[in-house]
């Protein structure tokens, strides 16, 4: 009897529950959200790949520095 009495206990517990993110209170105000990612939004659009082609770019151009500081201390050294 007490296990029944135990699992009837938990699922009603279970069941009052939130069963979202939203609902439990975690979420917030969706159109705040949305608004980041439309077209309405104000700021500077900026494509992915140029994104990706500027950061490989400064990348490559921080290593040639490294690179060139080592071949210039060899020969003034």
């Amino acid at each position: 009897m007490r296990r029944k009495a135990a699992a009837d206990r938990a699922e009603k517990v279970s069941n009052q529950r939130p069963s979202s993110t939203r609902a439990a209170g975690a979420g917030g105000s969706s159109s705040t959200m949305l608004r980041l990612y439309t077209d309405e939004s104000p700021g500077l659009k900026v494509d992915p790949v140029v994104v990706m082609t500027l950061s490989v770019v400064f990348i490559f151009s921080v290593v040639a520095l490294h690179v060139m500081a080592k071949v210039a201390r060899r020969f003034t050294a």
